[in-house]
């Protein structure tokens, strides 16, 4: 990163190893030459509300560290950026968004926590063994609702994901999931508890496309783009097709197509599964 020269440091509260030089400049006053990796620490503040409008993209290694943690459960998220990653099991995930549930739920989210994506889909699998959508998203093979005790097709993904993170790191919240359909379109919902889902339209292009005649069942607390997308819309396409949690008609969900378009096909084909979830 390179450096930028400075006369003062604002907003900082605690003193900064500038690991400086000293530069004479021609009037005759001395100026400090400081990285602008430490400008930016030392003039922010350390929480989600900048950190979403960052993007970094640096590698940061096979295991999250006790420091990353820690920057985790204090909500500064210190030295983590979107698009940071850390590759685990031969999975490379991509942290997508610093405290996105935050304060949502009918029981309130209090935790801080990082929301992840995996660059790549984790497998693929069904939405449904039939080409419907009968029963929206939480009844779905996929989900797993309740006539799905064994966890349905979302189960290896939650597996892979406690292993490479961590049973107890792994947020649950509460999240508004479709119930029901009518007339090929999301017509229900309720709270459920979740841990490992798939995406809806708006967390990944930032709107319905799909699944609009949906509307609000379809949108819920997942009401904003993930910063990931939103910074980098070259993540949204991995050149591959995964299910989206839309219900796009009587016998479609939604989801991203190979070529990088919104699209939407038969439940009951096998397609990628690359759900969101966070750690905290």
């Amino acid at each position: 990163m390179a450096d930028i020269r400075i006369t003062d440091l604002v907003n900082t509260s605690e003193p900064i190893d500038l690991e400086s030089q000293y530069l004479m400049m021609d009037n005759g006053t001395i100026s400090r030459k400081v990285s602008a990796g430490k400008l930016i620490k030392a003039s922010f503040p350390l929480n989600s509300g900048y950190r979403n409008g960052i993007y970094r993209g640096k590698n940061l290694g096979t295991s999250v560290t006790s420091a990353q943690w820690a920057a985790i459960s204090s909500g500064t998220f210190d030295d983590l950026f979107i698009g940071d990653y850390w590759v685990i099991g031969g999975v490379t995930w991509r942290i997508a968004h610093f405290d996105y549930w935050l304060n949502c739920g009918d029981v309130n989210c209090t935790t801080h926590h990082v929301v992840i994506v995996p660059d790549s889909n984790l497998y693929s699998a069904q939405m449904n063994t039939e080409n419907v959508t009968t029963g929206g998203y939480y009844n779905s093979a996929m989900r797993g609702g309740a006539d799905y005790p064994t966890g349905g097709n979302l189960a290896n993904a939650k597996t892979a994901i406690d292993n490479a993170f961590g049973s107890s790191h792994i947020l649950s919240h509460r999240e508004l999931l479709t119930n029901a359909t009518s007339n090929g379109n999301a017509s229900g919902w309720a709270w459920y508890d979740s841990t490992v889902d798939l995406m809806s339209e708006v967390m990944v292009y930032g709107h319905l496309a799909w699944s609009v005649g949906g509307k609000g069942y379809e949108t819920g607390i997942d009401k904003e783009q993930l910063a990931l997308f939103r910074l980098d819309h070259s993540r949204i396409c991995n050149r591959a097709y995964w299910w989206l949690r839309g219900v796009g008609s009587a016998a479609y969900f939604a989801l991203v197509d190979s070529y990088g378009f919104a699209a939407n096909y038969s439940a009951s084909y096998s397609l990628g599964v690359r759900p969101a979830f966070a750690i905290k």
